[in-house]
């Protein structure tokens, strides 16, 4: 299996993993039971907290993963420049 092939399937299956589970989008408890209710009681205040928490957890990861593809991205042009496979170690 190619590298960009493991890294399609790689992301592909923790995406899935991540929607599979429905408890991953609680918050803590006074936070759920507080959004609960006002769901309950019509309100939408709820929905915006759970989204607010999945923002702030996919942030870091889009910052490290930007970071890892810029890297990844100037290696191999360097690479190439130099005539060495990307792949080899050191």
């Amino acid at each position: 299996m190619t590298t960009k092939k493991f890294l399609i399937f790689f992301f592909t299956l923790c995406f899935l993993f991540v929607l599979s589970d429905t408890s991953l989008i609680a918050q803590c408890p006074m936070c759920k039971i507080a959004a609960e209710s006002n769901l309950k009681n019509g309100g939408t205040q709820g929905k915006g907290l759970n989204l607010g928490i999945l923002y702030m957890l996919a942030t870091p990861y889009l910052l490290i993963g930007g970071i890892g593809l810029f890297w990844w991205k100037n290696r191999k042009r360097s690479a190439a420049a130099s005539g060495v496979s990307a792949d080899q170690p050191g």
